[in-house]
């Protein structure tokens, strides 16, 4: 069979599923600089793949114009651009449609397994004999290698920090401290700090007037409790609200330390080899989401002692009663220790 020259690669959500995309597709461009590739995803994501050469961005209108049936315009519109193959990424009911669509094309197609019965026997091994499954990243990688590209992922070269706007610049000030990022949201309150004691790391940070703190977030309510918490303090500024999505990337690549739930901005970071530290509560990085090439010794977990059945749900959304506190037996004082050993 002939060479596949432009592979189409399909992750329409969530954010730091898609995020953890971007490492492996810079090794893929990095292993195999002349196979064209083009990602299909959401709009709001397509600044995540801005720094990756000889890249094409197909939007996904997954409530509007590519809703339903609309799908199947979506795969016309790939296969318009001179795709040969596709990688599906997420593996469902709307990437199932559009792959299928283009197998039936005559294209070479390949999934990533999930791996559900692993994750399955993680959490109904009730905190007992626990051992890691596959991590997501390399997940990834296999979907390339079943369409003929196998990848190292021990060849990752983060990209360089992102030129400052003007803008960023002056949140950033002219004193040399270190920057350092915490996003302290979740989607489920089992993988969220509380915010007063989010609030007490902060203050232990800001007295020591060394660091320059940025706090991440969106939405309405994300937005409203960023700007109380960020209120007594000199050193501290949130720019929920205040960037755009890109800015926020530039802003990312310049920190020297994320801290960050088992969320989103933590693989924002690990994009450009910024130390992550993360705090998990009711979920565990043995589920394979840890951040990319982010050490053991950065992942600080519940007590386990205490909650012995931890991971308890893979995403998070699913715990015992009074397991949504898991992740408070990780002291604040903890956070600060491992923030400073890494810088």
């Amino acid at each position: 069979m002939a060479k596949l020259t432009h592979i189409l690669v399909i992750r329409l959500s969530a954010m730091g599923d898609v995020a953890m995309t971007v490492p492996v597709l810079h090794i893929f461009r990095k292993t195999y600089p002349q196979v064209k590739i083009a990602v299909l995803s959401r709009p709001f994501f397509k600044p995540l793949f801005n720094g990756i050469s000889n890249l094409d961005f197909l939007e996904a209108d997954v409530y509007g114009e590519h809703k339903g049936m609309g799908l199947l315009k979506l795969g016309g519109k790939a296969q318009g651009l001179g795709i040969d193959a596709v990688a599906d990424l997420h593996n469902v009911l709307r990437s199932k449609i559009i792959t299928t669509f283009l197998k039936f094309k005559g294209l070479k197609t390949a999934t990533i397994d999930k791996g559900r019965a692993e994750k399955k026997a993680l959490i109904n091994a009730k905190g007992k004999d626990i051992s890691p499954v596959i991590t997501t990243h390399k997940r990834y990688a296999k979907v390339f290698e079943d369409l003929g590209y196998p990848l190292d992922l021990n060849q990752y070269a983060p990209p360089e920090a992102i030129d400052l706007s003007p803008k960023i610049r002056s949140l950033m000030g002219v004193e040399p401290k270190k920057i350092v990022g915490i996003a302290p949201f979740a989607a489920h309150a089992g993988k969220m700090y509380p915010l007063k004691m989010m609030s007490k790391v902060i203050a232990q940070l800001d007295a020591s007037d060394k660091y320059r703190i940025f706090l991440f977030g969106g939405g309405k309510e994300e937005t409203e409790l960023l700007k109380a918490l960020e209120n007594p303090f000199s050193n501290v500024s949130s720019v929920a609200g205040k960037l755009s999505f890109s800015e926020e990337i530039s802003l990312i690549s310049n920190l020297d330390i994320m801290v960050s739930m088992d969320s989103g901005n933590g693989h924002l970071a690990a994009i450009f080899g910024i130390p992550v530290i993360t705090l998990w509560g009711v979920t565990h990085p043995y589920a394979g989401f840890s951040p990319f090439n982010q050490p053991e010794k950065n992942q600080l977990l519940a007590d386990r002692s205490q909650y012995p059945l931890i991971p308890t749900s893979i995403y998070g959304n699913k715990f015992p009663e009074g397991y949504e506190n898991a992740i408070t037996t990780i002291a604040p004082e903890a956070i600060v220790l491992k923030i400073k050993e890494n810088l």
